[in-house]
């Protein structure tokens, strides 16, 4: 099977490498930069002489709800470039009337891209794998991410992500707003790119225009890709090879002062006082060196609660500033969301809770214009429950020809006691892969084996996957598989499904499967001014051991959605299920569901309103079968956005699960308001409350956060918990937090 495989996908990658080619943007949408001497102040005013000398760029095409014409010269987008020994400087004057959409003050901000927006996709490498995108608003708030080459289709489910939004770096953004324009300048500082000398660099211009809920590109970019698919940028070309960043240090330091206290383990409060930090060293142009001593594990930020009704847990994201900064060259391998490494894995057991990591290095970046590699040591302090342990994690990303790169890691997690690695107390893991992709995005292909090594281990420690997908105007396919061993064990990735719980033991069993997941949709762009898309699609994941040829879980799903012009949609699902249960498993305080299988049915219906108004909201419900039982849901998420200070929310799930006897029932329910307060740019008062029955919790987490400086915050977080059932408090805490970002 697995020879059959490749051949299949060898051949689709050499036809469509030989015959798939389309025009290279890069040939058609050029703007040559030139050096200035002039002094630009970055205020949105854009009333220097150089801007009055500077090419302009225009001429967008829309790249959503169409992609075959200009934009009307009423939202047409003009563009300047230009720069000096420090900066890039970048002008945009964004035509078309207001009132403007901006949901949001605070930077980085989930609701950013649901406004009106421009922003800036360069590839200083221009090899069209990994960029940094610069974003702002009206009101000048900025939002950054790095990009990568799996960015996927628009709206398409199954795909790698592609964005890293934690990314942080120092740039400065001002904008103006005018009856029928809003104007924006921004200034980005070399120090914050990785570049070589290259005098061509990638480069597109995006824009999101409200008003009628379109996007616009400078290069064009097909319908089905998101717009700042790397696949289609313009070409930046310079006048000469730019400014080489002499000394390029970021030191962030930090100092966490906390006081909690436990009222379920009745232990007298603890008060806590911790200084670390991160530095960030530039090594030439392209590589970048972070350091950490004793990194903080998000104390001052807050997992949005979730109703878990699968039987594995739930994967939160990232956030330490260490683990940013090129995160894919680590982090992409293998399928979503089933990764060999996972770096929130490192700094915490399994129970979730936080292993003090003493210090850390980390190289990464480009080696030249083809290779990027990634190199990474963190040494965790020992405790009275578990000995100290040392983690190595290598990778690297080779272009073969065009967007296809060969990729390998290997990962090393050794135990340290007595000055000295364990001989037994160790896990490794090695793998490859071949990730192929045509010029245009329209077709993937990707191969991958790797194992793992345990002491004592050597048999059923492999790992197997292969991705095919192709995307056109219309037609969206993507399939993955993957295999996984018995005994194939990452203590540095994630594999979900081959943990199984035991909830009559309350053990974790580990099982070696085969996952295999497809999908399939047509999209129909009707000329009804009032209707962007219909989209009729199929999923299909399905799971099996690897020691037998049984089925325990498959799904068949079936889905309509359909996209309004005011930014409004309905999206239906039919799915049938069948699942097996090795082991008893409980959704109740009753009696566990027994080992057997189990088949049911739903169907659910979801309406999302005009996010543009100042009142939206998202509600849903499913009613169907679950397990050998029945399952009623019904969600509602209602927002309120007072532009631009106040955004104010809450979210309601309530499932309601019914079971034949003695597996009794269970009411799930989970209340999230949210209040956020944007007193200004860089002051804001966020409060979540949780309320999660599922958990037996209620929780309050409260954060004022001051940026006295860009990226130089100064944060107070309360949180209190309680249980529900037996209401009473849990535990209480108050957390106090400075950090600087300083540049040498």
């Amino acid at each position: 099977m697995k020879k059959t495989l490749s051949f299949i996908i060898c051949s689709l990658a050499i036809s469509a490498w030989l015959f798939g080619q389309k025009e290279n943007n890069q040939n058609t949408h050029t703007y040559k930069i030139f050096k200035t001497t002039d002094v630009i102040v970055i205020d949105g005013e854009i009333n220097e002489e150089v801007w009055q000398t500077t090419a302009i760029v225009g001429n967008f095409w829309y790249s959503f709800p169409i992609d075959d014409k200009e934009v009307e010269q009423e939202f047409q987008t003009e563009v300047m470039v230009t720069y000096d020994e420090k900066n890039i400087y970048i002008a945009a004057i964004c035509h078309g009337n207001g009132p403007f959409v901006i949901p949001s003050l605070k930077r980085d901000n989930r609701q950013f891209w649901s406004g009106d927006v421009f922003s800036v996709v360069l590839d200083a490498v221009n090899e069209r794998t990994n960029a940094a995108g610069f974003g702002t608003n009206p009101a000048g708030v900025q939002h950054e991410t790095l990009i990568g080459a799996n960015t996927g289709t628009r709206g398409g489910r199954g795909g790698s992500g592609g964005f890293n939004v934690a990314w942080d770096n120092k740039w400065v953004t001002n904008s103006k707003q005018y009856t029928d324009r809003w104007i924006t300048e921004m200034a980005i500082p070399f120090k914050t790119l990785k570049y070589g000398d290259k005098t061509t660099w990638g480069v597109n211009f995006v824009r999101g225009v409200s008003k009628n809920n379109t996007w616009h590109t400078w290069a064009p970019v097909p319908v089905q890709l998101t717009g700042v698919d790397l696949g289609y940028t313009g070409a930046l070309v310079w006048d000469q090879t730019p400014p080489k960043v002499k000394e390029n240090i970021s030191v962030i330091p930090y100092v966490l002062g906390s006081t909690f206290k436990d009222f379920e383990e009745q232990e007298d409060v603890d008060n806590d006082f911790q200084v670390g930090g991160d530095a960030k060293i530039a090594i030439g142009s392209n590589l970048n060196l972070d350091l950490t001593v004793n990194p903080d594990f998000s104390q001052v930020d807050v997992d949005e609660q979730v109703t878990n009704l699968s039987t594995v847990n739930i994967r939160f994201p990232e956030r330490r500033l260490f683990f940013l900064e090129n995160s894919d060259v680590f982090s992409e391998f293998g399928i979503p969301p089933m990764r060999p490494f996972f770096s929130r894995k490192i700094g915490l057991d399994e129970d979730g809770n936080a292993i003090p990591i003493l210090f850390g290095a980390r190289l990464s970046g480009n080696m030249n214009k083809d290779l990027r590699i990634g190199l990474m040591n963190l040494q965790t302090k020992s405790s009275e429950d578990a000995l100290a342990q040392n983690y190595i994690a290598t990778a690297f990303n080779q272009r073969l020809f065009g967007r296809t790169v060969a990729k390998g890691y290997f990962h090393n997690r050794q135990a340290y006691s007595n000055g000295e690695f364990s001989t037994t107390d160790y896990n490794r893991a090695v793998g490859g892969e071949v990730d192929y992709r045509s010029m245009d995005g329209s077709l993937r292909a990707n191969l991958g084996y790797g194992a793992s090594l345990t002491d004592g281990v050597d048999d059923e420690n492999k790992l197997f996957h292969a991705i095919l997908s192709y995307n056109n105007r219309n037609i969206a396919f993507y399939a993955n598989w993957m295999t996984v061993g018995n005994n194939y064990i990452p203590d540095m990735g994630l594999m979900t499904w081959q943990s199984h719980y035991d909830a009559v033991t309350e053990t974790d069993h580990r099982i070696g499967y085969h996952h295999g997941f497809s999908r399939f949709s047509y999209t129909i762009y009707p000329e009804n001014p009032s209707i962007n898309s219909h989209r009729f699609g199929i999923r299909n994941v399905f799971d099996l051991t690897t020691t037998g040829s049984d089925f325990f879980k498959f799904v068949v799903t079936g889905t309509y959605d359909l996209s309004f012009a005011n930014s409004s949609s309905i999206e239906v699902e039919i799915e049938r299920q069948y699942a097996e249960l090795f082991y008893p498993f409980d959704f109740t305080d009753d009696t566990p569901l027994p080992v057997d299988e189990y088949r049911w049915s739903f169907i659910g219906v979801t309406y999302r309103s005009d996010r543009r108004k100042a009142i939206f909201f998202r509600a849903g419900f499913e009613i169907g079968g679950f397990y050998n039982g029945d399952r009623r849901q019904v969600s509602l998420s209602l927002n309120y956005r007072q532009q631009p200070w106040g955004n104010f929310g809450v979210r309601f799930v309530q499932n309601e699960l019914e079971f034949p006897d003695p597996h009794g029932s269970e009411s799930l329910t989970l209340i999230g308001p949210k209040i956020e307060i944007n007193m200004s740019r860089n002051l804001f008062w966020t409060t979540f409350l949780q309320y999660n029955t599922q958990q037996d919790n209620f929780n309050i987490n409260s954060r004022v956060q001051w940026q006295f400086q860009p990226l130089s915050n100064l944060f107070i977080v309360y949180t209190d918990n309680y249980a529900i059932e037996v209401w009473g408090p849990k535990n209480r805490g108050l957390v106090v937090k400075m950090n600087y970002w300083l540049n040498l």
